[in-house]
């Protein structure tokens, strides 16, 4: 499966980038299907692929000790996760949990390393998008850690 270049178009982490590379990038990844209640990888897992949601929807969450299960985010279609499984050698930092039936685009971290090694060009521009993905996301976590504490529950 190819996914349809507008989608790729429409996501953050693509935003910018050249109808060339965005066709090279759909050409990397794979189709997935999966039920609701699969889960997709556990907070510790090691990372190795990269989702974006075509339809459905994905309940990112952590364990918290003593408290059970805290949902961090709903995603669905567009949106995307486990980018940073692409970058790095860490352990995933949260569980994926197919929330309703889902599809995704999926890329392989090793798929990806093979063209950014040969395609230097396509690899600066997408580190610049990765780089506003984590800073995007840091801003929303420090938002929301300075909510918990105004209102007392951190």
């Amino acid at each position: 499966m190819s996914v349809p270049i507008e989608l790729l178009e429409e996501i953050k982490f693509f935003h910018g980038l050249p109808r060339a590379y965005l066709e090279r990038i759909a050409m990397l990844g794979q189709e997935e299907q999966y039920p609701a209640g699969s889960t997709l990888f556990a907070e510790g897992d090691r990372g190795d692929k990269f989702y974006l949601i075509t339809e459905g929807a994905v309940r990112i969450s952590r364990m918290v000790p003593g408290m059970g299960e805290e949902a961090l985010a709903i995603l669905r279609r567009g949106s995307y996760f486990g980018e940073m499984a692409l970058f790095d050698d860490a352990p995933r930092s949260a569980h994926a949990l197919v929330h309703e039936p889902s599809r995704f685009f999926s890329i392989k971290k090793k798929d990806l390393e093979d063209l950014l090694f040969v395609d230097r060009d396509l690899a600066y521009d997408l580190l610049w998008n990765f780089v506003r993905t984590l800073t995007t996301r840091l801003r929303e976590a420090n938002d929301k850690v300075a909510f918990l504490s105004v209102t007392s529950k951190f």
